[in-house]
């Protein structure tokens, strides 16, 4: 009897060691944009299912400003411990790595250990309900009259601000750039009408498209979603070329031991798994992270690589 006990418990104790190690000591993850934004909302989410995993406490402070590469210097430049981690963005990675690259001392791909993504999201062109615009050739042909059409962003630099060039030069037409220090703010502002339009992600939009206070115009999607089927996308609406997926994750310092790596990796993958914030996602439907370690490491380079043409074309500057 005592044999069979020790037999159906031998998993458990297999199981056990590395969750019986302490953390090295409390985690700072970094979120490198203001409060309320896509990012944060997720970050502090999975912040705190990973506390209970990892039996440390999980702090997030947000650092924005310079299209997000200033949290992210900060952790680049942070002891490869595993007690800093940093929410790494498409803006802050992707775009970040070479519109700054003659002000920044670090490289998304060299000086990061990418543990995770942790969500994807498409982005969508918002107008106050108030306006007349009901299409994306309503906003041209406002953009393309004498008083013009201005629209926020979370910052200059941002994929929403790429967005907007990239729309603008496809067009023919100027368009006055608002940029703020977060997407919250954007949005909220749009909503007051103090700016009539905004670029931003579905995450953080989309309670605001289903209350009415934002009327969507167009998805960076290829096809349409599912959960809001009578928006159209860029592509149907004649740009093809306005394709875009937003995507965040978590990285420690390059040089952070693997297996560090690896238990902060576990504790990222059951975080999104609990059920709030798997219920959170689906709110607002947000597609959760799938790439762990490697091929996430992998993921980042390739975005690199994809968007660096893109950032180059644009013709636009970190001011």
């Amino acid at each position: 009897m005592r044999r069979r006990h020790l037999i159906l418990a031998a998993p458990a104790l297999l199981a056990t060691p590395a969750l019986a190690q302490p953390y090295p000591g409390p985690v700072r993850i970094i979120v490198p944009f203001a409060t309320g934004g896509t990012t944060d909302i997720i970050a502090r989410l999975i912040a705190d299912e990973m506390g209970r995993r990892l039996s440390t406490t999980v702090i997030v402070e947000n650092r924005p400003g310079a299209g997000a590469t200033l949290g992210t210097g900060l952790v680049a430049r942070a002891a490869p411990d595993g007690t800093t981690l940093l929410v790494s963005t498409i803006s802050g990675m992707a775009v970040g790595n070479t519109l700054y690259r003659d002000r920044i001392q670090w490289d998304a791909d060299r000086d990061f250990a990418h543990i995770a993504t942790i969500l994807g999201t498409p982005y969508l062109l918002l107008v106050n309900p108030t306006t007349s615009m009901n299409s994306v050739a309503d906003f041209i042909a406002a953009a393309k009259s004498p008083r013009g059409v201005a629209y926020a962003t979370s910052g200059i630099g941002s994929v929403p601000h790429l967005i907007g060039l990239r729309l603008a030069q496809a067009a023919g037409f100027e368009l006055q750039h608002i940029p703020y220090r977060g997407g919250s703010q954007a949005a909220t502002d749009a909503i007051a009408g103090t700016v009539p339009a905004v670029m931003d992600s579905l995450t953080a939009a989309s309670a605001y498209i289903r209350a009415g206070s934002l009327r969507a115009l167009a998805f960076t999607t290829r096809e349409r979603i599912a959960d809001f089927p009578q928006i159209p996308t860029f592509v149907e609406s004649g740009f093809p070329d306005i394709i875009a997926d937003g995507w965040a994750g978590i990285a420690a310092p390059a040089g952070t031991p693997r297996v560090l790596q690896e238990r902060l990796a576990g504790a990222i993958r059951e975080a999104m798994a609990a059920p709030q914030i798997a219920r959170r996602y689906a709110e607002t439907a947000t597609l959760p992270g799938t790439l762990f370690l490697d091929d996430a490491q992998a993921f980042v380079r390739a975005e690199i690589a994809a968007w660096a043409p893109v950032v180059r074309a644009s013709g636009a500057t970190p001011g």
